[in-house]
C-alpha cells in the first residue's frame, strides 16, 4: 500500500523488472513502435509499466502518454526517462490512473495495451469499463491494439497447483544482486477463468544475504471469440488478429499470441 492508499503488487520487484531475461528478450517492442509511427501522435499506452515500450516509442518521434496504476513502476519509468535526451522526455507523459476509469481530456490516434495488463481485470464489467474508457479517448476511426496470451488447453487442463516451475536463466541487477525467478499457480477457478499466480524472485545480495520476494497476482484468461465479442460490445471492429509480433495470422502457431488490432466504430 502506498501513501495514497493504492495497493501496488509491483512494489517489491519494480526495480528488477527490466532485467528479467524473458522481458528483455520479448520481441514486441518493434511491433508497437511501428504501429505508433503509422498512427502518428498522440498515442496512449495503457499499462506502460517501466517504459519498456513507451520509451522506444518516444525515441521514434511519437508523442505518447503512458498510464499505469503502479506508483513504483512509474517511478522506475520516470528514472529511465531522466536519462533520455530532452526531446524524448518532452514527448512522453506519465499518468497514474486505473485503466477501468480515467479521464485525460484529450483523444488519441492509437491506444495500446502491450504484454497483457488487460488480463489483470477479473470481471466482464471491469473489462468493458476499461474498453469504454479507451474508446472515449480515441479519435473517430482510432485503433486499439490488445495483446493477450492465447490459452493453451492442454496446459490449463494439467496445471500442477503449488508446484514451482521455470527455467529462466539467472540475471544480475546493476547493484550486483543475482536473481533467479520461478513461477507457480497457487489456485485456479475454471468457472471465472482466473488463475492466482506467483512470480518468485530468489535474490542473492552482494554480501551473500539471501531474500525471497513474491509477486502475487490473479490473471484472467480469455479465449479468441470471447475477446472478439467483448471488443464488439465495447464498440470496436477487429481488423486483424495475429499469432505473433511478426504479424503471422492467428492459427499459424500454437498457442501463440492473441494480438488484436481493432478500430473504433461509430462516433
Amino acid at each position: 500500500m502506498d501513501a495514497s492508499g493504492v495497493y501496488d503488487e509491483y512494489a517489491l520487484i519494480a526495480d528488477l523488472y527490466d532485467y528479467v531475461v524473458p522481458y528483455r528478450a520479448r520481441p514486441d517492442v518493434d511491433f508497437f513502435v511501428d504501429a505508433a509511427r503509422s498512427a502518428g501522435s498522440p498515442v496512449l499506452e495503457v499499462g506502460c509499466g517501466t517504459g519498456r515500450v513507451l520509451i522506444p516509442t518516444a525515441r521514434a518521434g511519437v508523442e505518447i502518454v503512458g498510464l499505469d496504476l503502479s506508483p513504483q513502476m512509474l517511478a522506475v519509468c520516470r528514472q529511465r526517462l531522466e536519462a533520455e535526451p530532452e526531446p524524448v522526455r518532452r514527448r512522453a507523459r506519465l499518468v497514474q490512473a486505473d485503466m477501468r476509469r480515467f479521464q485525460l481530456g484529450r483523444r488519441f490516434t492509437l491506444a495500446t495495451i502491450p504484454f497483457r495488463p488487460f488480463q489483470h481485470l477479473l470481471t466482464v464489467e471491469d473489462e468493458l469499463s476499461c474498453l469504454a474508457a479507451i474508446r472515449d479517448h480515441l479519435i473517430d476511426g482510432g485503433r486499439l491494439i490488445l495483446d493477450l496470451f492465447n490459452p493453451a488447453l492442454d496446459v490449463l487442463a494439467n496445471l500442477k497447483i503449488g508446484e514451482e516451475s521455470g527455467d529462466e536463466p539467472e540475471f544480475t541487477a546493476p547493484d550486483g544482486r543475482r536473481v533467479v525467478r520461478r513461477y507457480r499457480i497457487v489456485a485456479e477457478d475454471r468457472f471465472s477463468q482466473v488463475n492466482n499466480a506467483e512470480l518468485i524472485y530468489y535474490v542473492t545480495h552482494p554480501d551473500g544475504r539471501q531474500e525471497r520476494l513474491v509477486h502475487a497476482f490473479p490473471m484472467r484468461y480469455l479465449f479468441r471469440f470471447e475477446a472478439e465479442h467483448l471488443l464488439a460490445r465495447a464498440g470496436f471492429q477487429v481488423e486483424h488478429l495475429y499469432a505473433d509480433f511478426d504479424k503471422r495470422p492467428y492459427g499459424s502457431a500454437y498457442p501463440g499470441e492473441l494480438l488484436f488490432v481493432a478500430r473504433k466504430t461509430g462516433g
